[in-house]
């Protein structure tokens, strides 16, 4: 094919693209209700699915209430959800629940409703409003249809977002280390160990609260030292019970000799003022 004829083509089909726009244009601004219908199908079934959503929203108002409307409803809201425009899908699809609450597609509308939620959670190192929203949808379809076909990708969701929690939390209490408010970065830590005991960060959380208690320990008044460095011994013990092959082994180890040498400083001076 040479360069003249790819021209001509493309020429062709760049005249057949103003032709199919002018079209679109011409139904968005007529009062032709039927052939809006027929043509927002037409372009959501070939995945022209913003050119269906502007059609189906004109003609909502016109089939409300007829045999009609709950088929529009429907893919007005998936035409949302398929063009990745997530608020607008959850809300539509909710519409749709507490419109047509008999529908043989309630079920798919109140999962794809939840599964909106899921895709608007944002990262985690943003505000989590909208995950805790996603798992609060996604429970209550569980709850509502627990045999339905949709249930494994619904349980998969919610962890998925938990993890994002538990990634949050745990990186708050890492910042608090990091700008060295040791106090609140074993507390957070503990929280953390608490609210999530089967999280994958479990082990990093331990050693976050060991290396927060440790620069406590080493910086504490005489009086409140040994104490504190007997305790780093037992958090150590509780690491090592738990994950013997640590990846924080060798920073553990580094920072234990220094507990046990201050240790050994201290004890005799402990027992003299005990006597």
């Amino acid at each position: 094919m040479n360069f003249k004829s790819i021209s001509v083509i493309s020429l062709l089909l760049l005249f057949s693209t103003l032709i199919s726009c002018n079209e679109y244009q011409k139904l968005l601004n007529s009062d032709d209700t039927s052939g809006k219908y027929k043509q927002a199908e037409i372009y959501y079934n070939s995945g022209e699915y913003r050119k269906a959503n502007r059609l189906f929203e004109q003609i909502i108002p016109k089939y409300r209430g007829k045999p009609q409307g709950q088929r529009i409803i429907f893919f007005f809201a998936d035409s949302y959800f398929l063009t990745k425009n997530y608020y607008l899908a959850a809300y539509q699809y909710e519409n749709f629940v507490k419109s047509y609450p008999e529908s043989d597609r309630i079920q798919e509308a109140t999962f794809k409703a939840a599964k909106s939620y899921y895709f608007s959670s944002p990262k985690y190192s943003l505000d989590q409003k909208d995950t805790f929203k996603a798992i609060e949808k996604l429970q209550v379809f569980i709850n509502l249809y627990p045999n339905s076909e949709y249930i494994k990708e619904a349980n998969q969701m919610i962890s998925e977002l938990q993890e994002k929690l538990e990634q949050k939390d745990f990186e708050i209490a890492k910042q608090y280390f990091t700008i060295r408010d040791y106090k609140s970065a074993i507390k957070a830590s503990e929280n953390f160990i608490s609210a999530f005991p089967g999280t994958k960060y479990r082990e990093a959380a331990l050693f976050n609260k060991f290396k927060a208690s440790y620069e406590i320990a080493i910086n504490s008044i005489a009086l409140k030292k040994l104490d504190r460095l007997l305790e780093l011994k037992q958090q150590y013990d509780v690491i090592l019970r738990y994950y013997p092959e640590t990846l924080f082994l060798s920073e553990l180890d580094d920072k234990m000799k220094t507990v046990n040498s201050e240790i050994e400083k201290l004890e005799p001076t402990t027992t003299t003022l005990t006597k």
